[in-house]
């Protein structure tokens, strides 16, 4: 797993450390010491720590003007026991939502695995961004773990 970077073609175009409305604005990363580990398997460094033990992020970019943002994953979306739903929303979506972003992209390809609860559990986070102008896309989630969040109650597609 410590192989495995962020998406990097994108940061000729954006680094989060460097925005100042990110919420990682002035981060520093090292290329040679790997201190977070998702259980016993040290990841790359170049991840960002957001609260969670077992799921860490990369916002790849961002656009105020548009009001989108592209954010890679890794890790383990614990929801059953780690509420990273909520730690996730809280400590990164809300500051980016305070900043005009409507509009996200997840992309999970590098979730091991995903422990979600059921579909009213994630209704606080969507019901920000239900309306004609947001919206949520998690890309390579699982099966079985998609959520439609077009209307105000979320529905789950199988």
């Amino acid at each position: 797993m410590h192989e495995i970077e962020p998406f990097y073609n994108w940061r000729h175009l954006y680094t989060a450390e460097e925005d100042p409305l990110s919420p990682f604005y002035g981060r520093t990363y090292s290329e040679f010491e790997f201190s977070h580990t998702v259980y016993n398997y040290y990841i790359h460094p170049q991840w960002d720590e957001f609260g969670s033990r077992t799921l860490y992020l990369k916002i790849l970019y961002a656009d105020y003007e548009l009001h989108f943002v592209i954010i890679e994953l890794i890790g383990e979306w614990n929801d059953a026991i780690e509420n990273d739903i909520m730690t996730l929303k809280r400590d990164v979506v809300d500051k980016l939502f305070s900043e005009g972003i409507t509009k996200f992209i997840l992309i999970a390809e590098n979730v091991l695995n995903f422990h979600n609860g059921d579909k009213d559990y994630y209704q606080e986070w969507f019901e920000e961004v239900t309306d004609e102008e947001g919206w949520i896309v998690a890309l390579n989630m699982p099966e079985g773990t998609q959520y439609d969040f077009r209307r105000k109650k979320a529905k789950l597609l199988y």
